[in-house]
């Protein structure tokens, strides 16, 4: 099963899902805001695809925050306090798809070629 995570309001997002419907792709959805960022999830995201693509540092969430915390992501460890704290910084949607491959952001053209 395909899992989308992310926060439902946000326009990506929203893209992200219609596609995954459109494409006949079953899927379930991960709501940032009402379950959480699971820990052992970001840990592999963290892994898999590192701090530097998965903090989205051109959102307003990166930028509403105070300089001190941004100063202070350097690397996976540092990112994944944050991120664990402000769950709307991490770039999204992250999908982990049937095959145990994650992808961080939507993309058509990428997501075709799975499904």
């Amino acid at each position: 099963m395909t899992t989308l995570y992310g926060i439902p309001n946000c326009d990506t997002v929203k893209k992200a899902r219609a596609w995954l419907t459109e494409h006949g792709v079953t899927h379930r959805f991960h709501d940032f805001k009402k379950q959480g960022v699971p820990e052992t999830e970001l840990d592999r995201w963290l892994a898999e695809a590192g701090w530097e693509k998965l903090v989205n540092r051109k959102g307003t969430a990166w930028r509403g925050l105070d300089e001190a915390p941004r100063a202070a992501v350097a690397d996976n460890a540092s990112a994944r306090t944050l991120l664990l704290q402000h769950a709307s910084v991490i770039k999204r949607p992250v999908v982990e798809w049937a095959d145990g491959s994650i992808t961080v952001g939507f993309d058509a053209t990428d997501w075709q070629q799975r499904s």
